[in-house]
């Protein structure tokens, strides 16, 4: 501990040139187990990563149109800390949902359903691990190449052969800046390359909330409504060209926008949806909407006057949502699957006086009321709307 302690910091203020960071993510990959799911299965299997924002539930949506379009997908997700949000907390408020597979397991579902997402269980990059607790220790968490590192290490221990990077920069994101959110996706880009794979980074906007939902089992629901082409606009441009990108980095031989296109033909013929069924069921849940858990207490906020969305702080709603329980403030903290804020107004909306901006899902009164005032001080009313975008550049 104490030689590894040492050398973040030489990593923190000397930096690693690219062959060091190269050296580095293959140390971590070579320490444990590795999967070549793409051996195993004689096809390429595609994969999706994100830095982290609020509202995100963007895998839960790529998978099954990624597998609905006949490329397999295979991840392994982590949980949320403090106000981004974990993609297996959202899919444990689906009853009976198992977030732990044997390495068997794991490789048959992907063969037989197309798809899965699991916890870290195998014994994957261990060294990255303990780097990982000391880095928080001795404040050495914001370095470039020791972030690029130890994503991309899981990745390539993973064994997918192509993946989608999303990293978001923004007020809601680890990455405040666009520098900087370009550098990181540029350093694991290169990462990608050195190993063999097929890598592409969308910078994406974490200014505000991603889609309208914001906690666990209401983000299920509205992955479910974007596979029936009903998503929000900003949820479903992301969906669309994360997986267009996926599939047109598979084996069917299509360009991004014939990928795009397969996408929005998932969508119309409900094949979507029903691989997410398929995935949802063999991991032991139940897919139906009547399943997930309801919050007893729903609160609306109003508009306090005319005029358009000019911000919505992304972390101001990812603290409430917390505060309401549907994140974590320590990692041991329970989650209550059915709380959390449904922000029916967007930057750039226009709204009227009185109009209804969110809802509050709480579990009661109180905590709906305290929560309900956090969410109206995200909110920022302007004259003149401002410009919408979500992905901001592409990177490959």
């Amino acid at each position: 501990d104490y030689q590894m302690a040492a050398f973040c910091m030489a990593v923190y203020f000397r930096g690693l040139t690219t062959s060091e960071t190269f050296a580095l993510t293959d140390a971590f990959v070579q320490s444990g187990e590795t999967l070549a799911l793409g051996e195993k299965l004689g096809r390429k299997v595609v994969d999706k990563h994100s830095t982290g924002g609020v509202g995100d539930k963007t895998t839960i949506a790529v998978a099954p149109v990624v597998a609905a379009c006949g490329v397999p997908f295979a991840k392994m997700s982590g949980r949320g800390l403090g106000h981004t949000g974990g993609t297996l907390d959202k899919l444990e408020s689906i009853p009976g949902f198992r977030i732990e597979l044997t390495t068997e397991e794991f490789i048959a579902q992907v063969r037989e359903t197309g798809i899965a997402v699991i916890g870290q269980t195998f014994e994957l990059v261990p060294a990255d691990k303990q780097l990982y607790a000391l880095r928080d220790v001795t404040a050495t968490v914001d370095n470039i190449s020791l972030i690029a590192a130890s994503i991309m290490s899981k990745k390539i221990a993973a064994g997918a052969d192509a993946i989608v990077l999303d990293v978001k920069v923004g007020d809601g994101a680890f990455m405040k800046s666009p520098r900087d959110a370009h550098a990181l996706a540029e350093a694991m880009l290169e990462l990608g390359r050195r190993a063999g794979r097929e890598v592409v980074c969308l910078v994406t906007d974490m200014d505000q909330p991603l889609g309208h939902a914001v906690g666990n089992a209401l983000e299920i629901r509205e992955a479910i409504a974007t596979l029936r082409g009903e998503g929000p606009p900003d949820f479903t441009e992301l969906v669309s060209a994360a997986a267009g990108h996926l599939l047109a980095r598979s084996d069917l031989g299509v360009d991004k926008a014939e990928g795009e296109e397969l996408v929005a033909r998932s969508f119309a013929d409900g094949s979507a949806v029903d691989a997410y069924e398929r995935w949802v069921a063999a991991q032991g849940g139940d897919p139906s909407e009547a399943a997930l858990p309801t919050a007893p207490v729903i609160r609306e906020v109003h508009a306090p006057r005319q005029g358009h969305v000019a911000r919505l702080g992304a972390i101001r709603i990812g603290h409430a949502a917390v505060q309401l329980g549907a994140g974590r403030r320590a990692k041991d903290d329970a989650i209550d699957h059915a709380v959390g804020i449904v922000c029916l107004r967007k930057r750039g909306d226009e709204v009227a006086s009185g109009d209804v901006l969110a809802e509050v899902h709480a579990r009661d009164d109180d905590a709906a009321d305290a929560v309900a005032r956090e969410v109206l001080e995200a909110y920022e009313l302007g004259d003149q709307p401002p410009s919408r975008q979500v992905v901001l550049d592409v990177l490959s």
